[in-house]
């Protein structure tokens, strides 16, 4: 699939290319000429490119699409560290946290997390694409979450720990929502938009349910 930024270099490829035939009828000082025009063309097309990957800003644009539009790699590059996250540190929690209903919680984003993970691999196979969770806000959030997952690790179990638990569920989830939403909306393909809807779906479910434990914390 081409991006807008390799449109422009395969247009300043064609261009430079009849200029310098159209050039070589008038001599060599033309010819040096219309190498530095066609390679100002290329610099150009590079800076469209850096400027519709800065202008992404904290959304998805921030992890290298352009114009606003996210590539099925990045998309599901972001889905599957999302989803790697929310599991290691239910699984942590499951042994770990103090209060019963924060552990069935726990429970739940495990059995959530894995089914969404599936789906995704599962999306990324039948449609030929290798998700990019090295580059970008992939990258970041994974490693962020190492960071988080370490902290809470190391921390001693108790009501202090189930709260700061509950604290990185609300974070997190109010992160993952608004990238799967935003990516969703700068799409094209209908079937990728219609799992990252229900993926974020079920996102806001977790953190409505989050958000609801931590209100009446600590619960008997």
């Amino acid at each position: 699939m081409l991006t807008r930024a390799t449109g422009v270099g395969v247009l300043a490829l064609i261009v430079a290319t009849g200029v310098t035939s159209a050039c070589n009828k008038q001599g060599d000082a033309d010819r040096t000429d219309t190498t530095a025009a066609a390679g100002a063309m290329a610099d150009t097309g590079g800076m469209r490119h850096d400027s519709a990957m800065m202008a992404g800003g904290d959304t998805m644009g921030g992890a290298g699409a352009t114009g606003g539009a996210w590539s099925p790699a990045q998309i599901l590059g972001y889905a599957s560290a999302a989803n790697s996250n929310e599991i290691a540190e239910a699984k942590l929690a499951q042994t770990k946290a103090a209060n019963a209903q924060v552990k069935a919680f726990a429970r739940q984003l495990v059995t959530d997390h894995q089914a969404m993970l599936r789906e995704g691999q599962t999306f990324a196979k039948q449609h030929n694409v290798t998700p990019d969770t090295a580059s970008g806000d992939a990258a970041d959030l994974a490693k962020d979450a190492r960071d988080k997952l370490k902290e809470l690790n190391d921390k001693a179990k108790g009501a202090d720990w189930d709260k700061d638990f509950l604290d990185e569920q609300i974070e997190d989830h109010k992160e993952v929502l608004n990238h799967l939403q935003d990516a969703a909306k700068n799409t094209n393909d209908t079937a990728l938009q219609q799992m990252l809807t229900k993926a974020s779906g079920k996102v806001q479910e977790h953190l409505t349910k989050a958000q609801a434990l931590k209100d009446k914390y600590p619960t008997s």
